[in-house]
């Protein structure tokens, strides 16, 4: 068995005024407990604890609060609060019912700090998630972190679930199924069978190569004529939601593409190498990190999992360099055609994605390709040498977690990239 871990989202029913009020309160003295614990420099859940104890908060939230503010220190190395920070709660607030007589079926009970002031608030859930908000109720998924988040008029939920899925495996001879993630080809897939790309898939990153674009621009022009905080922030929201659609979306391609195939493995590059041994330069750097690909494969990788597909990473050293057929050291002569320099060769131009996928999809076999003499020196193999990364056993958990304002602001090119 393996582990998933999704977060769940929900919308507040209209609250009464009353409740609406409780909420503001709750939200406020949560905001100002943090300040003070960031700002003291509390670097220790007990410390923590110290501060926060006066406050009028229930103890899901102290609790919270005391495991969040040492890893802004320790961890993030925050040197200051964002405004908008959601309530966090443990899970042990994570008190759910369910009743299909209700207009809302779902209800949360929101924890308060006096003992009988609790109350329930009916939750607008996504239809897709209606399983894992069932398996909530029953106890039989595991509760991880609560975020309560205002968005203007409307408070979000958000709710961290784990929960087994078989592992993936695979009977008799594998199929691999390489995935290139890029900007102009958002994903592309390809199978290879008996050593031959088959049958390619593309995705088109011109819807998000086109958001991305249009949210600096927009962002830009708001902040050039000092525009109020909440209308920033909700465009900026407006666009992040429009891209998690969009890996969502694509996400859901590439394994239903992988599905066609018998005994189908995923094979993706490994994006912590990459940062590790290439540098594209700094505006670049910014471009890559900005789009998140790593969100893009986490979410590939919690969709093949759930649907029974193992996945694996590779090395993606010269992939797009490398010619697929004959592993010579090719050239890009465009962003879109791959030209293999051996005259020997059957492939002369190739498309450059669809060979970056083949090449990624034969570099789960250590063996499958050679590396030409005069490049011996270029660690062309995958990662420990040996054979490459399983991710069946979810190496790290995927949250779909959107980008910051702060890490916007941070991904932008300054006067000096240009």
């Amino acid at each position: 068995m393996t582990t998933i871990t999704k977060t769940l989202q929900a919308t507040f029913a209209s609250p009464t005024a009353h409740k609406q009020s409780k909420l503001n309160d709750l939200l406020e003295t949560y905001r100002d407990g943090l300040q003070e614990a960031f700002d003291a420099g509390a670097s220790t859940m007990s410390a923590v604890s110290d501060i926060v104890t006066p406050y009028d908060l229930p103890y899901q939230a102290k609790a919270a609060l005391c495991n969040y503010v040492p890893k802004l220190h320790k961890t993030y190395n925050a040197k200051e609060l964002d405004d908008g920070h959601p309530i966090r709660l443990t899970n042990q607030a994570a008190k759910f019912d369910h009743s299909d007589e209700r207009d809302y079926e779902f209800t949360w009970w929101v924890p308060r700090p006096d003992r009988g002031t609790n109350f329930w608030i009916p939750l607008r859930i996504n239809p897709e998630q209606e399983d894992l908000w069932h398996d909530l109720v029953s106890e039989d998924a595991k509760v991880g972190e609560i975020r309560l988040q205002k968005r203007r008029k409307n408070w979000v939920l958000h709710v961290t679930v784990e929960y087994p899925v078989e592992e993936p495996t695979t009977d008799g001879d594998a199929t691999h199924i390489g995935l290139d993630i890029g900007e102009n080809a958002l994903i592309t897939g390809c199978a290879l069978k008996d050593g031959s790309p088959t049958d390619p898939f593309v995705c088109s990153g011109s819807r998000a190569k086109h958001l991305r674009k249009e949210m600096h621009t927009t962002l830009k022009r708001l902040q050039e004529r000092d525009a109020s905080e909440w209308r920033i922030d909700e465009r900026f929201t407006h666009y992040q939601n429009a891209l998690t659609d969009i890996v969502e979306k694509a996400s859901r391609q590439a394994v239903e593409y992988a599905k066609q195939y018998e005994n189908p493995v995923l094979v993706m590059e490994d994006l912590t190498y990459i940062r590790e041994r290439l540098d594209y330069g700094k505006y670049m750097n910014r471009r890559l990190h900005s789009w998140a690909f790593a969100r893009l494969q986490g979410r590939i990788e919690d969709k093949a999992t759930e649907a029974g597909i193992p996945v694996e990473y590779v090395n993606p050293a010269y992939t797009s360099q490398t010619c697929h057929s004959c592993y010579s050291i090719g050239r890009r002569d465009s962003q879109a055609e791959f030209r293999c320099p051996n005259d020997d060769c059957h492939v002369s131009t190739f498309q450059a994605d669809i060979n970056a996928s083949a090449n990624i999809a034969r570099r789960v076999d250590p063996w499958g390709e050679s590396v030409p003499l005069d490049k011996a020196e270029r660690d062309d193999s995958p990662r420990d040498g040996s054979g490459s990364d399983t991710a069946t056993t979810h190496r790290e958990k995927s949250v779909p977690a959107q980008m910051t304002l702060t890490a916007y602001e941070e991904s932008k090119p300054s006067a000096s990239d240009d």
